[in-house]
């Protein structure tokens, strides 16, 4: 599963991040989007705009849907 089609209000965990560009795939681990990392898509904005997700327990990050595209999932079993 992609982030980009998690749905509002769910979490998941990162298993992998499948981005091309390697200074984009740096910048999101380096903002905790790391293997075995929990996320959470707290809103989806109108118009293809950007997502805005909680990275473990306190990081928020707005994001572009094509840069949420490349960050695989697997749900998170609660």
């Amino acid at each position: 599963m992609k982030l980009l089609n998690l749905k509002p209000g769910h979490s998941a965990i990162v298993r992998a991040i499948n981005i091309d560009d390697p200074g984009l795939s740096r910048r999101l681990e380096a903002m905790g989007f790391t293997k075995g990392q929990e996320v959470k898509l707290l809103r989806k904005a109108w118009w293809n705009g950007p997502l805005h997700v909680r990275v473990g327990i306190t990081t928020e990050v707005a994001m572009r849907r094509h840069e949420a595209q490349g960050i695989e999932l697997e749900l998170s079993v609660h």
